[in-house]
């Protein structure tokens, strides 16, 4: 916060502080302390940057009241009273529909940027709210510093692309960058994004600070945790396919020619709750005979566990070993046992007293990286969708006066539109490109032509794929289709998987059902919010045209 109110020029300082799993650690929190359900790190950050932000004149919005904003509003206006601070703080309310799912944990729905608007137009200094969608942080300003309206869909578009951009902080600015070789990325600036009336903007950063800012970097972004060419929100629904980026000069990406349609009728509900409890132990097993040995343990383990079976066992075999290691630890590989139950003891004390049993009774060279535990909670998401006027969304201003922005049982201002998968074009027309001549080939690694950039959405994952030349295109255009990334994605042969086109990134996007399970609080895999598979897909082989590498 410090670097980006110190580093230059700011109008309104944005922070993201919530995700799906956030959401369900904050709940938590609140069943132990009601006055809890908020970003605590946020505090901490104004106790030291409160008084500058106001010398600089700087309005701040962030999402950081997560299940309490009110409750944070009164922390701040505590804590603005005791450094003799002078703003005024308001907050948005109305996403908490915890009290329609009474046997969720969380239940909050994705509110627009149209309360932020309401709060800063008022002359909000700090505006907190709790789940918005990420973009409404950009949206908000936007709407208010350019008196947008609710159907202006594409200026609406357009900051949503540029709150898109900024939600991840560090990652438009080189960091959890494929091509990450290729710039200083040790210690990457903050992104900012130059908004326009028209809804256009340029991201870049503050001179002088780390990573980098290119077409690339911007483009990694813009294909993360999104599904198809329609990204939907509560205010816009933004075309991904319309987004033209341009290299603007050193660190600066000029965003333009976005369009925007009508948001779709419903609100996305982020529902989270308890699933049951959770236990784990990682075998390890070591030089001659790995699978012998896995073999044995899974058996005896099958046995002690049999009088009071969990609900859901899952055994994965990682063979990290190689033959005539010069290390143990490279000699070894991991057989991990997870198991699930809503009873704890199931998966606690049963699981640890069956596997430390076996310690002088299994496979030669038996141990363990750790002692199981009691059984930890595990927590499950869903994504549900309710109308607009299931929602009171209000903005609370500083004076305690309470704008309503849309009213529950109130049809919203704008108008909405079913919201309908853009189909892939097939040729002859201008969206897939002419394939690439036929050639010789070498069996190498996608990454050595393609960058991607993967994440969760609840129990999918996505995984955006781009590259950066246009005959790349005309090769990946045709040659990565679904079924070829099940192929390279083995465990995603028995998903649903779907491919997007992008043609104005160069980039394609894929959503993998159900990977995730039942999201990433559920832990149901190795890599739990798959931010590394686009990094496996980039080091799976194929035959790539030479004219490329």
């Amino acid at each position: 916060m410090r670097e980006m109110l110190t580093g230059g020029e700011l109008d309104v300082l944005t922070g993201d502080y919530l995700a799906e799993l956030t959401m369900l650690i904050l709940g938590r929190d609140r069943l132990k302390d009601p006055g809890a359900g908020y970003a605590r790190t946020f505090l901490r950050q104004l106790e030291e940057c409160l008084g500058l932000a106001h010398e600089r004149g700087v309005r701040i919005v962030a999402n950081a009241g997560g299940l309490n904003p009110a409750g944070l509003a009164d922390a701040v206006r505590a804590l603005a009273d005791r450094l003799a601070v002078p703003v005024r703080v308001a907050h948005v309310e109305g996403d908490d529909l915890k009290a329609r799912y009474p046997h969720s944990l969380a239940a909050h729905a994705y509110l627009g940027g149209f309360g932020i608007a309401a709060c800063l137009r008022e002359g909000a200094d700090v505006v907190v709210t709790g789940r918005v969608t990420d973009a409404a942080l950009v949206t908000g300003p936007a709407a208010a510093h350019f008196g947008w309206g609710p159907e202006e869909y594409d200026r609406l578009a357009g900051a949503v692309v540029a709150g898109h951009v900024l939600e991840c902080g560090a990652q438009a600015t080189g960091g959890n960058y494929a091509f990450f070789t290729q710039g200083d990325v040790r210690r990457p600036g903050f992104p900012l994004a130059e908004l326009h009336e028209d809804g256009t903007c340029v991201i870049t950063k503050h001179p002088g600070t780390g990573g980098f800012v290119d077409v690339g970097t911007v483009t990694a972004q813009l294909v993360y945790e999104t599904a198809g060419a329609r990204y939907a929100g509560p205010d816009v629904t933004a075309r991904l396919d319309t987004v033209r980026l341009t290299q603007d000069g050193p660190d600066r990406v000029r965003v333009e020619g976005v369009r925007g349609e009508a948001p779709p009728p419903a609100l996305k509900v982020g529902v989270n709750r308890l699933g049951g409890f959770r236990g784990e132990v990682a075998f390890v097993l070591t030089g001659l005979d790995i699978e012998a040995k896995a073999a044995l343990v899974r058996e005896q383990m099958t046995d002690a566990l049999a009088k009071s079976p969990p609900a859901e066992v899952r055994w994965d075999l990682v063979r990290t070993d190689r033959p005539d290691a010069p290390t143990e630890e490279t000699a070894s590989a991991l057989l991990r046992l997870v198991v699930r139950d809503p009873h704890q003891e199931v998966v606690g004390r049963a699981l640890s007293g069956a596997a430390v049993e076996l310690a002088l009774a299994s496979y030669p060279g038996f141990h363990v990286l750790a002692p199981p535990g009691k059984g930890s909670p595990y927590g499950v998401f869903e994504d549900v969708y309710v109308p607009h006027g299931a929602v009171d969304h209000v903005a609370v201003l500083h004076d305690g006066r309470r704008v309503p922005v849309q009213p529950a049982h109130v049809p919203p201002a704008h108008d909405t539109a079913v919201l309908d998968e853009v189909p892939e074009p097939i040729l002859p027309e201008p969206a897939l490109p002419e394939p690439l001549p036929s050639g010789p080939t070498q069996r190498a690694p996608l990454g050595l032509v393609a960058g991607a950039r993967s994440g969760d959405k609840g129990g999918n994952a996505n995984v955006g794929v781009w590259v950066r030349t246009d005959d790349a295109w005309r090769w990946l255009a045709h040659e990565l289709t679904a079924d070829r990334f099940q192929q390279l994605i083995p465990e995603s042969r028995r998903l649903k998987v779907t491919r997007h086109l992008l043609p104005g990134l160069r980039a394609l996007n894929f959503v993998v059902h159900g990977i995730l399970g039942e999201g990433v609080a559920a832990q149901h895999r190795f890599d739990p919010q798959a931010k590394a598979l686009g990094e496996w897909l980039r080091s799976r082989h194929l035959d790539i045209p030479e004219v490329l590498l």
